[in-house]
């Protein structure tokens, strides 16, 4: 550090603090965030507070014709705390468990409880007598699957008793249990604070940008006209990228980035950039064969994104793994179904399930609307789903001539193109990477064996469908090329920022990084 200026130290300060600060209330805060307060937790028999001309009613309090032994009163908020909506399918549990929420208390047993003070009227049918995931078993209260819009939230209001044999010195605070599904920290519900202005530590983060602030306009105004360039790893030239496109959005987004960063870079990018994996591949192997660089030489301006590795050949094409990219397969919204089991799903592929009421949907045949052979999403499919298995032969070459009365299957080009044919067509089935399904709002996700498409369930091997993102280059390529220097990019923080913002997960944050690892490359 002593060879380094304290004003770049100083430089870099100033963009790191609002950089951190912007993360944490945007995208950690800003993310699907379930939170609860215990806004009151205290005993009737407490003789130190129990004071006034009616506390002795509330220490009278009985069950069954029974006074309790040391009654207790509670009120949990329950609140969604993010900034996105909160819905059934969002809670960390099986689709066949009506519970979402579970608070314990140790030590004590539920007397009784009521739902109260809902922040909008809708929310009472949530809690209505009878409802399924609703109630109290000893020391136990559990609540529904609540659908909770931004900020929305409700009370549990419960009376408690202290069982017998337990010291009300061996009493805690309520033991909550919930997740849901892409939250902050792993998306278990946390303990939150009214905060009127912001939270502790962002106040701490603005605190310090204020004395970053003062500390650059004082070193400015003791350098006078100095003039301090900032270090950054940018290369120059022209940089081709070409391959799947489940992983065009990424690249079109951090190639953005990097040519503001970069000014003397240029990536263009074309519709015919990205026409699928092993396209992708088959042009990168041809710029280099026709390059004629040598054994030891390395193209230095290209490079090719594969859904998976690489079939065997091409010892020239070097792998790179990138991220972990979620696959989900999608329906079309007349089919009645969400769910399928692995099995069923093999079936259908295999010919043996062709309709959908066999699986409990519609009366409708099943159409597949698949990718051409060469896409990564399909490879995925055939590998990881299927068993191995190849899809079944195509019917017609146009999806929009499929004979919707008998099962059928039909193939496209790219996603978009595929989410736009299952969408149009009668009980549909198709393949899509995930965050371009979740965009649309015609088609559906279909969870596997009662799971959704989440990048935990696949890390954690729940999850079937999903697949490495793989970059490849032609040899090795020189460390100053655009092509070292772009992949450099991606494995920063920026370009992991990037990764992440389009629903994929860089390999290096698995719980599991060997997933990432290329096989058979």
């Amino acid at each position: 550090m002593s060879g380094v200026p304290w004003e770049s130290v100083i430089a870099v300060l100033g963009l790191a603090v609002p950089v951190i600060a912007a993360l944490w209330e945007f995208l950690l805060a800003g993310r699907k965030r379930l939170g609860y307060r215990v806004q009151m937790d205290t005993s009737a028999r407490d003789s130190g507070t129990s004071t006034g001309p009616q506390a002795g009613v509330l220490q009278r309090m009985q069950w069954d014709g029974v006074d309790l032994e040391d009654p207790s009163v509670v009120l949990l908020r329950i609140e969604n705390v993010g900034w996105s909506p909160i819905v059934e399918e969002d809670y960390v549990a099986r689709v066949d468990d009506p519970v979402g929420i579970r608070a314990a208390f140790p030590g004590r047993r539920v007397v009784g409880m009521v739902v109260t003070e809902c922040s909008h009227p809708m929310l009472r049918d949530f809690f209505e007598p009878g409802t399924a995931g609703l109630g109290a078993t000893d020391g136990v209260i559990t609540l529904p699957k609540v659908k909770l819009n931004r900020r929305a939230h409700y009370k549990v209001l419960a009376v408690l008793d202290r069982l017998p044999n337990t010291s009300r010195d061996d009493l805690t605070g309520p033991e909550i249990t919930a997740g849901v599904v892409g939250g902050v920290r792993g998306g278990t519900i946390k303990r939150t604070e009214y905060y009127p202005f912001a939270s502790r530590p962002v106040r701490w983060l603005l605190a310090l940008l204020v004395l970053v602030s003062v500390a650059q306009s004082v070193s400015t105004f003791a350098r006078g006209d100095e003039a301090v360039a900032a270090p950054l790893d940018c290369a120059e030239g022209t940089l081709h990228l070409s391959g799947s496109t489940a992983f065009k959005p990424v690249l079109e987004l951090a190639a953005q980035q990097y040519t503001k960063t970069c000014p003397d870079a240029r990536i263009p990018l074309t519709d015919d950039s990205f026409r699928g994996s092993v396209p992708g591949l088959d042009t990168l192997a041809t710029a280099g064969d026709d390059a004629e660089l040598g054994e030891n030489g390395g193209l230095g301006d290209r490079l090719a994104f594969s859904d998976g590795p690489k079939s065997d050949g091409r010892p020239q094409l070097l792998p790179r793994p990138v991220a972990l990219s979620l696959f989900t397969l999608v329906v079309s919204e007349d089919t009645g179904v969400r769910d399928l089991s692995l099995k069923q799903v093999r079936d259908i592929y295999a010919g043996k399930i062709t309709n959908w009421r066999q699986v409990k949907g519609e009366n409708l045949p099943i159409q597949l609307v698949s990718r051409h052979p060469g896409s990564g999403t399909r490879t995925a499919l055939e590998k990881r789903v299927l068993d191995g298995r190849p899809l079944p032969a195509v019917t017609t070459n146009d999806c929009r001539s499929l004979d919707t009365g008998r099962p059928g299957r039909c193939e496209v080009g790219g996603t978009p193109q595929l989410l736009d044919a299952v969408a149009s067509t009668p009980g549909a089935l198709g393949h899509s990477e995930v965050g371009s399904a979740v965009a649309r709002d015609d088609v559906r996700q279909v969870r596997i064996d009662g799971y959704p498409a989440t990048l935990e369930g696949a890390d954690q091997g729940a999850y079937p469908f999903w697949e490495t993102e793989i970059a490849y280059t032609y040899g090795e390529p020189r460390p100053d090329s655009i092509a070292a220097g772009f992949l450099r990019y991606l494995a920063n923080e920026v370009g992991k920022d990037i990764i992440r913002s389009k629903g994929h997960r860089p390999c290096a944050e698995l719980d599991k990084p060997l997933v990432c690892r290329p096989s058979g490359s």
